[in-house]
């Protein structure tokens, strides 16, 4: 155990340190994944689309909680803001 909890401290700092960079580019994360679902999606041509989709709006969720976990709401109730995926094209 006493590996594990040395980790854990060490990796402290960098979970602030991503939250607060998920905070200031939260708008130019979400747009590129939108772009890249959009790539991937045109790439494999529309065969993968309800997946492609789900990736992303579990993506988008993931960062919009590391973005709000020091808001103060105690974390881990909310929907993680809009995770609605980029309409197919």
């Amino acid at each position: 155990m006493g590996l594990l909890n040395n980790l854990k401290a060490k990796l402290g700092p960098a979970k602030g340190k991503v939250s607060d960079l998920a905070q200031q580019h939260g708008g130019k994360i979400q747009h590129g994944l939108d772009k890249a679902a959009k790539v991937v999606d045109e790439k494999t041509k529309g065969k993968y689309s309800d997946k492609i989709q789900t990736g992303t709006g579990k993506a988008k969720g993931a960062m919009d909680r590391l973005a709000h976990k020091d808001d103060g709401t105690g974390g881990g109730t909310g929907t993680g803001g809009d995770t609605t995926p980029p309409p197919a094209s």
